[in-house]
């Protein structure tokens, strides 16, 4: 049946098989109890349940009521209005100059940290009563939602059943206790009952996986319920399906049955994204590999994934940045600090990060969404409270008709037309999708058309939808329209633009939002080919069926909306809590299974690093055992096949040092890991595996022993990475000494000291290059003489500077600068604060602009003086205070004690005795 249900609950489906389970036993159980002449209400079995159902899931829902994952400041999460009223105006800002402001923010620091350590201390020596109270309150939640839970699946609701198996597996909350035997025995129930399709995937996982040991390993009945859930409409079991088919897991290898699980799958989500709002839905974050927040697998330096291009990955500039101790309630402090002084560019790019709910941006436009690995909360008031702050710099005023705006002439400051044209761009697509503030699609049209006039790409686009889609009331569609906006746009690489150009161009007219559905549409263009031409090659229809295929998977991995298990194990493996762990390296695990490779590159990264959080034999985090290093290897092994080239480097350690591999031969083994190496340097991206090569043709291990060979490889390692200067150089010192040392005891095939072959085959090779060069230079200065003459330039060329020629050749001025996106938010930052640093030193100013300005940095400095002199002072005078009272405190209680000795202390009563005394009876006392 399909699957047509929430990641809760699932639907309760008629069906006619009845299976002697655990529930059905109980059920009888229950129905067998004899009737007394007393009872005398007819018992309602379905109302019951469902009752019991209903009282569960409410106290459920209070149950996992949480906070959010990344917690900031209090200032960003009460929600700062857009517009200030009268008395907020007359109040200090909390972000602005002055002593008032920097004595609030340190006093609000202190009174988080003075919090934090309040309340962790209460809860590490047991005396915080109210939290222990609450433990227990919620303990005894969690108890009577599972009690209610099996009452109702005893009295036969399934949804309750399915409930009961959700929870088992993935526990909501620390109060609740794992049990995948029951989650097992449930899920198997409610997909016999039911034949649901998410219960069906999840028998499929157990099988294919054997998690916890639960079933036995077995692959035919794993893809039986693949299968089974596949043909239900289960987007998991589809893609899981089509990666079998895909890598021959269970099954013969077939690219034709994967392209078409693949395409059924990503028709879900072209579905799910073209249900939202114009341009389509917000596409989801996309996942970090756990791997890159330390540099790679092996390192800063060491890695594919940290050298290179591959450097700039926001991922690893994050756990750079993380090293470095800059967190992300820093940055966004430091961001709303210089945007509320009046900062245009600041402004700018926090409104960014507010509106796309990270730190770091997708590359490629609006539509192309953010880095997961950057979250922060998204915001849409505040982002369109800093967007308006900068486009109220050029249109101070709205009109009463929107659509009667009027253009204004362009302003001198090229730089802040550019951030409010772009400022516009958001502010459109705020109005038109409906973010943040109510559809508005007139509006929209109009802040798109303040944007277009000065060039914005996203206004240009947006405009096209408008125009294409006929989204203002009273209008007709109009292409022609749309396609100038959408082609102007793409001119300047908008990569939804391109989207909506290939639509076009290809016959559709849909509602698209950028990559999902160009890879979609590229896809069906190649099957549509391949249908088309039936004497097609077979090595050609291989080669278009396996780029139809990543293109299927690239979409359906992208758009999780309904079940996201990367994300949810991200927010899990955060938490400090073990059982939370667990539940992140269980979801790693089915998104493995369903051919994600972040998901086997951290599940493998887990395992690999002895950080294991299944608390099983197998897999004791103590001790690490083969069955541990088994799965690793397999995950490793999987994410190599998917173009990891640090997985592929580690298969080959696994097989070096023997860990999880099958029981053969050490030769045999070791000649696998040379191949996996060689493999790996075969893709001329992997220094480490050059390395690791040279060594062991250097020591003939895995290989014959060859120190051309070695010295090769060594070299190569230096060329692709030249990080590597320090380890390739002392390994080429002790490869030419053992070389050295191998010739004198009468050994072949020893390194030449003096010149090697590689170096005579340089020299020849560049001799004759030189040759080459010299006979052709008589031809490139002929044609230099035949082209004609041009202006001289002015400065270095780089991209986009025949368009500003062109502009200024056509208008006269200077264009506008419009804001660059792509950089890192907090390399951007530092370099601002170091350049402002720079331009205040000792050195003075390089031309009048920059005296100008510094009159106005001299006071601000002066500002920032007194503000210093005058916390000191007040530190002082606190002190001094505190000692004054501190010493009028002790000479008042010394001066107490004093009087009171004075009162004990006994008269001098001379030879008389003293009262108590016995000897005082004798004597006769006169008054």
């Amino acid at each position: 049946a399909p699957d047509n249900t929430d990641s809760s609950v699932a639907p309760e489906e008629s069906s006619s098989t009845t299976l002697d389970t655990n529930f059905d036993a109980a059920l009888d159980t229950y129905l067998d109890v004899p009737t007394t002449d007393t009872l005398n209400v007819i018992f309602d079995q379905n109302a019951e349940a469902e009752r019991a159902y209903k009282q569960a899931m409410s106290t459920l829902a209070s149950l996992t009521t949480h906070n959010p994952a990344h917690r900031f400041d209090p200032y960003l999460a009460s929600g700062n209005s857009v517009t200030k009223s009268l008395i907020s105006s007359l109040l200090p800002n909390l972000h602005g100059p002055g002593p008032i402001g920097s004595v609030m923010r340190i006093a609000m620091k202190l009174h988080q940290y003075t919090s934090r350590r309040l309340s962790s201390s209460l809860g590490r020596d047991g005396t915080g009563t109210n939290s222990r109270k609450k433990d227990e309150e919620q303990t005894s939640k969690a108890i009577k939602v599972v009690d209610l839970l099996e009452h109702s699946a005893e009295l036969g609701n399934m949804n309750a059943i399915y409930t009961l198996a959700q929870i088992y597996l993935f526990p909501p909350t620390r109060y609740f206790v794992s049990n995948p035997v029951a989650a097992y025995k449930s899920f198997l129930y409610h997909a016999q009952q039911t034949g649901n399709a998410t219960s069906q995937s999840i028998i499929a996982f157990f099988y294919s996986s054997g998690y916890r040991n639960v079933v036995p390993v077995d692959q035919a009945k794993a893809q039986l319920y693949y299968t089974f859930a596949a043909n239900g409409g289960h987007r998991g079991a589809q893609m899981a399906l089509g990666y079998r088919y895909w890598s021959g897991i269970g099954t013969q290898e077939s690219c034709e049955r994967a392209s078409l699980w693949y395409e059924a799958a990503s028709e879900q989500v072209l579905a799910k994204l073209q249900s939202g709002p114009p341009g389509g839905r917000t596409l989801p974050q996309t996942p970090t590999r756990l791997s890159d927040l330390v540099g790679g697998i092996f390192g800063p330096g060491a890695s594919v994934a940290s050298t290179g291009f591959n450097a700039g990955k926001p991922a690893i500039k994050a756990g750079m940045a993380r090293d470095a101790g800059e967190t992300w309630e820093d940055v966004l402090e430091y961001y709303l600090f210089n945007a509320d002084r009046g900062e245009t560019d600041f402004a700018y790019r926090l409104g960014k990060i507010f509106y796309q709910g990270s730190i770091y941006g997708s590359p490629g436009g609006i539509a192309s969404g953010s880095e997961g690995v950057g979250a922060v909360p998204r915001n849409y008031g505040f982002a369109r409270h800093y967007f308006l702050q900068i486009a109220r710099q050029i249109w101070p005023r709205d009109p009463q008709n929107p659509l009667a705006h009027k253009s204004l002439p362009p302003k001198n400051d090229h730089a802040a037309v550019g951030y409010a044209a772009a400022s516009a761009g958001y502010l459109g697509r705020m109005y038109l999708r409906g973010e943040g503030v109510k559809a508005d699609p007139v509006v929209a049209k109009m802040w798109f058309e303040r944007g277009a006039e000065h060039g914005d790409r996203e206004c240009h686009n947006g405009l096209g939808i408008i125009y294409r889609d006929a989204l203002i009331p009273g209008t007709k569609p109009d292409i022609r329209k749309a396609v100038t906006h959408f082609g102007v746009a793409a001119e300047q690489e908008l990569a939804e633009a391109y989207v909506n150009l290939g639509k076009y161009h290809y016959g559709k007219y849909l509602i698209i939002g950028f990559c999902l559905q160009c890879s979609f549409v590229v896809q069906n263009v190649i099957a549509s080919n391949q249908a088309q031409t039936p004497g097609i090659l077979s090595h050609v229809a291989s080669s278009s069926c396996a780029m139809a295929v990543s293109f299927y998977k690239l979409v359906s991995e992208r758009g999780g909306w309904d079940e996201d298990f990367l994300r949810e194990a991200e927010i899990a493996w955060m938490s400090p809590l073990e059982q939370s762990k667990e539940i992140a390296v269980l979801k790693w695990w089915i998104a493995a299974e369903r051919g994600s490779e972040v998901a086997q590159n951290n599940l493998a990264y887990v395992l690999d690093q002895d950080r294991s959080a299944l608390h099983l034999t197998r897999f004791s985090a103590m001790a690490p055992s083969n069955d541990t290093a088994r799965l690793a290897l397999t995950q490793w092994t999987r994410a190599a096949t998917q173009r990891n080239v640090d997985a592929l480097v580690k298969v080959g350690d696994y097989y070096y040092h023997g860990l999880g591999v099958p029981e053969e031969a050490e030769a045999a083994r070791l000649e696998k890991a040379a191949m996996y190496y060689q493999s790996a340097a075969d893709t001329q991206m992997s220094a480490l595996a050059m390395w690791n090569l040279g060594w062991m043709y250097e020591n003939g291990i895995g290989v014959p022993q060859d120190f051309h060979l070695a010295k090769r490889q060594y070299d190569l390692a230096l060329e692709t990475n030249s990080e590597a200067y320090l380890p390739v150089t002392l390994s080429l010192g002790k490869l030419y000494i053992r070389s050295f040392w191998h010739t004198l005891m009468g050994g072949k095939g020893g390194l030449n000291i003096w010149s090697s072959e590689d170096d005579l085959l340089d020299a020849t090779t560049t001799v004759s290059s030189d040759r080459q060069i010299e006979g052709q230079q008589s031809e490139v200065v002929s044609q230099a003489e035949e082209k004609p003459d041009y202006e001289d330039e002015d400065g270095p060329w780089y991209l986009g500077k025949a368009k500003e020629e062109f502009y200024k050749r056509r208008t006269g001025q200077q264009p506008p600068v419009p804001p660059s996106g792509d950089e890192d938010p907090i390399q951007w930052a530092r370099e601002r604060r170091n350049a402002e640093q720079d331009r205040d030193s000792d050195f003075g100013p390089e031309d009048y602009f920059e005296g100008a300005l510094r009159g106005i940095r001299e006071e601000e400095q002066l500002n920032d003086l007194r503000e210093t002199f005058i916390l000191v002072f007040l530190c002082l005078l606190i002190s001094v205070l505190l000692y004054v009272r501190t010493r009028i405190v002790d000479r008042m209680r010394r001066d107490q004690n004093e009087g009171q000795q004075d009162e004990q202390r006994p008269a001098n009563l001379g030879v008389f005795p003293p009262p108590g005394d016995p000897a005082r009876n004798d004597w006769m006392i006169f008054r």
